[in-house]
């Protein structure tokens, strides 16, 4: 399925990962910019978010996270709270999937080219941050980043980012990064038009 984008993760990209990506429309804005992560060697995969929205919550969804070549796919994956994501084995050894945070869950261990699932349907503040891990092999790491509403994107390697189909409106954009943080940012969304927002995340 989709999501708005982020690396600039295009809508097309997020449709890879299994996330949906809202209808677009006329009326809409877009809220683009930079995510610099002080003293690393790449800008990816901090997600960019809408806090909080006037919208009616969306309709739960499904996503995908793959683990392939020892690593997950992708390392960090946003959804809507209630979102189902599959847990796909590609590798030919067996893979587990856990997670030590919130309502904890282990999935199992299982062989290549099976699935198991998840409902990330718990979020007492947002985001919720899962860290996926693997038993067998400890040092995999990736990360399910759960939001209350379809308004993120997250970082590409340059940093860019682009979160299509806003409503107009004035909001606060946060954004979460695995090791970094930055402060929320207020922007306002004019309809058919691309607001701006950049961020410098540190520790």
């Amino acid at each position: 399925m989709k999501q708005s984008s982020l690396v600039v993760v295009p809508a097309f990209a997020l449709a890879l990962a299994g996330v949906v990506v809202p209808p677009l429309s006329a009326a809409d804005g877009s809220i683009t910019g930079t995510v610099k992560a002080t003293g690393l060697s790449s800008n990816a995969d901090a997600v960019v978010y809408v806090q909080e929205t006037k919208e009616a919550p969306p309709a739960a969804g499904s996503a995908s996270m793959d683990q392939r070549k020892m690593q997950f796919i992708p390392h960090v994956l946003p959804v809507v709270v209630g979102t189902t994501v599959k847990f796909l084995n590609s590798d030919p050894t067996p893979h587990n999937v856990f997670s030590p945070d919130f309502e904890k869950y282990n999935l199992g261990t299982w062989p290549q080219g099976q699935t198991k699932d998840h409902t990330f349907s718990q979020c007492a503040k947002f985001p919720c941050v899962y860290t996926q891990l693997c038993r067998v092999h400890p040092e995999m790491e990736g990360f399910v980043v759960v939001l209350p509403n379809p308004h993120f994107a997250v970082s590409d390697k340059e940093g860019r980012f682009e979160i299509k189909g806003v409503p107009p409106g004035s909001y606060t954009i946060g954004v979460w990064h695995a090791k970094l943080k930055a402060a929320p940012k207020p922007v306002t969304v004019e309809a058919g038009k691309a607001a701006s927002a950049d961020f410098t995340l540190a520790r």
